[in-house]
């Protein structure tokens, strides 16, 4: 028979198969539909119960409508591919596995869920140690057609005359497919070296280091999928933060996990991790480096001392027949003693109000002839709306954006910064302030002002449950929530140590998958940021366990090798990865000063090269030119991004505009175009004025 003949009639078989599968899946919605109904007609029935019973009627149907809605939920997720490998083992037994565990109504097993440790084999299995697995096979579908196989064989003194063995490079030909505005998932093509990363245990803290194109961010998403699976009462109950760098990232990553069946994962970038705050804008790298250091912290808790500038100066009040008056002087020791407490600025009024009265009775107590007890004069004055009004205004309650805005008084922060900041970078950190919008580096300043000032105290009501207390619109959960289970963070080298202080306080009861590469890091201290690092995963003794990938995936060895030239000056050969695939066909270096034209031009030739995304990738100050021009083109297939926003994405072909323009707007010299050289899956042309570079 020939190879054609055996690989279809192997198809028909693996079809049979998937065709039952799919069967099975259809009754298993149906029941669950069945099953939601009547939950629902439970509701109607319990109206006309007793109290007691009907609470236990309601209960019930709330149990049976949230599990049904689940089962609906995940059979309803992306389920291309369902079922997308075979395992043959030595014991004669076959194995199916599939994005979903699937068992007939006798409770055989059709599929085995990927996230199973029965399962593990499929990724596990080498020649070297084939775990009893004779064959494993990949099996290709679009929608429910299966329209291809791959095999391995790992035992082939085991293997029975009878059994075929088909093609290769599964994970090849997966690699070579257009890509789309999405992320797809891998669970079919999971290597093992990223398998063991994904089934690592679940507390401590995981770190996943490789460079570009290794899949560090497919493992991340697909080991929160596993740790869901394993233990969802642990990790599904307070709930899973994935943290990436842009908004441009979690839109490209918002359906993997969606089409492994889990919708209940929260993704949010750096500049949208502060409910109620939205970052329009990317500061320049001096600025953002200024800012996003510990010592603005400092600055910060300086800031909140200042009494505000509309606060009265004085206080005078009328008291049985004295004239009672708290100078300015008095007033500043009294607001600094008040900030020397317990409490945050936002709940310390009452503590205000009390200091002030003390030093009304001291100040009384200093007059002679003049007898007044202690006692008498502060319920008195306590009591009167005169001076309520004074405090109200003296210490008045405050917003971080209010305190943030103040900062853009140069006195302000120079009085705040003290000899912490030069005068230039007052200057130029005062002056990015004055600008409309809040930059990424600030919403990190404005979490740490939420902590530092703290929440206004709640007005009492009738009732415990505050109907109108603030709430996450992303998560339905309460503003600023700060009790997830698990947090992974992706592309972790560029956080800045303000930013893992705000996202270390959403974890402080979570573990964590931390997801990097140093090579790429865009944080000009990363000692000073390692450090802001350990202490969000609550100090140096936390169980940590480390995971390296080495092998990339994304580029082709062409495209590798002209990345890989641009940082070998500040990266050595073990940090760079390994591309295993090769296309023939060599980048274009393209020199000319009509850079904008050429892009277009050049965009619009891969357009019809290629069938997936292509992306233009410039310095930031070309970005608002380029998208115009990009709109003319109007093929939703082309994108326009920075250097920075570019950090985790891939497209099918890249045109990068002037490479020495991304080296001087980064603090880190080359490791900003190094990323962007990455990003391109097929083809690759650089756009360039300077007729020697690269060299």
């Amino acid at each position: 028979m020939s190879e054609t003949s055996v690989r279809e009639a192997e198809i028909a078989v693996e079809q049979k198969h998937v065709d039952v599968v799919y069967a099975r899946v259809a009754e298993m919605r149906h029941e669950a539909e069945a099953m939601r109904t009547r939950g629902d007609a439970l509701a109607h029935g319990a109206r006309n119960e007793a109290v007691f019973e009907q609470a236990a009627m309601l209960f019930e149907r709330d149990v049976m409508v949230r599990h049904a809605t689940q089962i609906l939920r995940t059979l309803d997720a992306e389920h291309e591919g369902l079922v997308f490998g075979r395992l043959d083992s030595t014991d004669g037994e076959t194995q199916y596995v599939g994005r979903l565990g699937v068992r007939d109504g006798d409770f055989e097993n059709l599929v085995t869920d990927w996230r199973a440790p029965a399962a593990a084999p499929f990724y596990q299995a080498t020649a070297e140690m084939p775990m009893q697995v004779i064959r494993r096979r990949v099996i290709r579908s679009t929608g429910q057609s299966v329209v291809d196989i791959d095999d391995d064989l790992l035992m082939p003194e085991s293997r029975l005359d009878s059994m075929a063995v088909v093609g290769e490079g599964a994970l090849i030909a997966s690699l070579t497919r257009a890509r789309g505005e999405n992320m797809r998932d891998i669970v079919a093509t999971i290597q093992k070296e990223q398998d063991e990363a994904i089934r690592a245990p679940w507390r401590g803290v995981t770190e996943i280091t490789g460079g570009p194109g290794t899949g560090k961010t497919a493992v991340a998403l697909h080991r929160v999928a596993y740790l869901l699976y394993r233990d969802r009462r642990r990790m599904g109950g307070t709930g899973v933060l994935v943290v990436g760098p842009s908004p441009a990232f979690t839109s490209y990553i918002s359906r993997v996990l969606p089409s492994m069946g889990e919708d209940n994962v929260e993704l949010r970038s750096l500049s949208d991790l502060l409910d109620g705050a939205a970052a329009t804008r990317v500061d320049p790298a001096p600025v953002a480096a200024v800012k996003g250091s510990l010592q603005m912290r400092r600055i910060l808790k300086r800031a909140i001392r200042e009494a505000p500038v509309d606060a009265p100066t004085e206080l005078r009040i009328m008291y049985r027949g004295e004239v009672l008056k708290l100078e300015a002087r008095d007033l500043v020791g009294v607001r600094a003693a008040v900030h020397n407490g317990r409490r945050p600025p936002n709940q310390s009024r009452v503590d205000a109000a009390e200091a002030l009265l003390e030093a009304l009775w001291r100040k009384a107590d200093s007059y002679e002839d003049y007898p007044v007890k202690r006692a008498e004069l502060i319920r008195d004055i306590g009591e009167r709306i005169d001076f309520h009004k004074f405090v109200v205004m003296w210490w008045q309650l405050l917003s971080p954006a209010e305190v943030l805005r103040g900062l853009a008084d140069r006195k302000v922060l120079a009085r705040a910064a003290g000899r912490v900041l030069t005068r230039s970078e007052v200057d130029m950190v005062a002056d990015s302030w004055t600008k409309p919008g809040w930059s990424v580096a600030d919403i990190a300043l404005l979490d740490e002002l939420r902590v530092l000032l703290g929440r206004p105290p709640k007005r009492r009501r009738r009732v415990e449950h505050d109907p109108f207390a603030p709430v996450s619109v992303a998560s339905g959960r309460r503003q600023d929530y700060d009790e997830y289970s698990h947090i992974v963070v992706d592309e972790a080298q560029d956080l800045s140590p303000m930013q893992w202080r705000m996202v270390g306080r959403r974890g402080k009861y979570a573990s964590w998958t931390v997801v990097g590469d140093p090579v790429q890091s865009s944080w000009p201290d990363p000692a000073e940021a390692r450090q802001a690092m350990d202490a969000a995963f609550g100090g140096p003794r936390t169980q940590r366990r480390r995971f390296g990938l080495r092998t990339n995936y994304r580029n082709s060895a062409e495209i590798f090798d002209l990345a890989g030239k641009v940082v070998r000056d500040v990266a050595t050969p073990d940090q760079l990865p390994h591309a295993v695939r090769s296309t023939g066909v060599d980048p274009i270096i393209l020199v000319t000063t009509a850079l904008t034209k050429s892009a277009i031009e050049s965009a619009q030739d891969l357009l019809t090269t290629v069938d997936g995304t292509v992306g233009i990738i410039t310095a930031t100050s070309r970005v608002d030119t380029l998208r115009t021009a990009a709109e003319e083109v109007g093929n939703p297939r082309l994108r326009v991004v920075d250097g920075l926003e570019s950090k985790g994405l891939e497209y099918d072909a890249v045109v990068l505009v002037e490479p020495e323009e991304l080296i001087r707007e980064s603090s880190t010299g080359p490791r900003t175009l190094y990323v962007a050289l990455t990003r391109a899956t097929q083809r690759l042309t650089v756009i360039t004025s300077n007729p020697t570079w690269p060299d």
